[in-house]
């Protein structure tokens, strides 16, 4: 029986971390990344749509990879847009981006 209690107690405080993080990644993106690609992540004219866009429905590591190196120079993919894409990796945890992708992932 203690086993039990034991497991559920880990199972949902795993469950409610999740939701945490999802929690986080709303704060995170509207701290780091709304303020160039827009607070409901459409775009603006420093950065391109995120909400939908083909980048975002397409590999989460590629999603992944930019948050966390950037784009700039040769590497940035909208070069109509005046601002290089920041690294973030050195300010964010790798959790954190993660669930930066999923929420990403979840925009319509």
């Amino acid at each position: 029986m203690k086993k039990l209690i034991g497991i559920a107690v880990v199972a949902l405080s795993l469950a409610f971390a999740g939701g945490a993080l999802a929690a986080d990644a709303a704060g995170t993106f509207a701290a780091k990344c709304a303020p160039c690609h827009g607070k409901d992540a459409k775009g603006s004219a420093m950065a391109p749509a995120l909400a939908g866009g083909e980048f975002v429905k397409g590999d989460a590591a590629a999603i992944k990879t930019t948050i966390a190196g950037g784009r700039a120079g040769d590497q940035k993919k909208y070069k109509n847009f005046p601002l290089a894409m920041p690294k973030w990796d050195t300010q964010l945890k790798a959790e954190e981006i993660d669930a930066l992708v999923a929420y990403l992932k979840g925009l319509k």
